[in-house]
């Protein structure tokens, strides 16, 4: 649950980030990089949410399929 005196709509959001299996993840990463993913995904017109999402599946099967064999 959220801290203090959250609203109706801030529960309700929280409750459903849960179920549907949502979590929110922080990294320190340098800025340049940053900085450039950003410009390539908005010129690419991709959210970099989504952009993360495909690549972390990517190398997440790419591991698995490399240390299955």
């Amino acid at each position: 649950m959220p801290i203090g005196k959250p609203s109706k709509q801030t529960i309700a959001t929280e409750k459903y980030m849960k179920k549907a299996g949502w979590i929110s993840k922080s990294y320190k990463l340098k800025r340049e990089v940053v900085e450039s993913f950003a410009e390539a995904c908005e010129v690419a017109g991709v959210s970099q949410a989504g952009q993360l999402m495909n690549m972390m599946k990517e190398f997440a099967n790419q591991v698995n399929r490399e240390h299955s064999e």
